[in-house]
């Protein structure tokens, strides 16, 4: 898929929302990409899977992780499309991303991290750290949107099928707090 086409798409079934919004990272933004809209229509969800699946076969991952909540279908198919095993990871009591529900990485295993978008990258960091603490090897990360511009960077190899330079601000200069306008908070991430 051309990163056209990504943006058509996500366009197409609303995804790309405008208005004032929190994203995971805790920045303000005036427009937030809800990809989960995507699994709304389980045919562009695989299409938009195995794009992924594609930017990510040359780095041969033998488990895929995908974070809880808005990634975790997209890891399960892109896994499917890798012929490769699949966990995900979710935000324990303490905040920290963790495995649970039994899943586990082994020792050497080449992990691929799964993302839906990404703006600092954060939450993919965790993961890489949390698959090198159980064992695992990070090889690379892949997501539908990367909201950096391309700017944003991980000790292993990144590709996104559509990159663009998203406004974000700090909450104490973000001009839509100045003008007494209510942010949303519309991600998985709580509190």
């Amino acid at each position: 898929m051309t990163p056209e086409e990504v943006k058509r798409l996500l366009e197409e079934t609303g995804a790309l929302l405008h208005g004032h919004f929190i994203l995971s990272s805790g920045l303000h933004s005036p427009e937030y990409w809800q990809c989960a809209r995507l699994i709304e229509r389980p045919e562009l969800c695989e299409k938009v899977s195995r794009a992924l699946a594609d930017l990510a076969r040359r780095f041969e991952p033998d488990l895929v992780m995908a974070p809880a909540l808005g990634a975790v279908v997209f890891g399960y198919e892109v896994a499917k499309f890798l012929g490769a095993r699949y966990v995900f990871a979710e935000r324990g009591s303490n905040g920290r991303m963790t495995l649970r529900r039994g899943f586990s990485i082994r020792p050497g295993e080449r992990v691929l991290v799964v993302e839906d978008v990404v703006t600092t990258g954060g939450t993919t960091r965790e993961l890489l750290d949390l698959a090198r603490e159980a064992g695992g090897e990070p090889c690379a990360a892949v997501a539908i949107v990367d909201r950096s511009g391309g700017e944003v960077s991980f000790s292993v190899p990144f590709r996104a099928l559509l990159t663009v330079r998203a406004v974000a601000y700090k909450p104490e200069e973000c001009p839509l707090c100045k003008r007494g306008i209510p942010p949303e908070k519309p991600g998985s991430r709580r509190g």
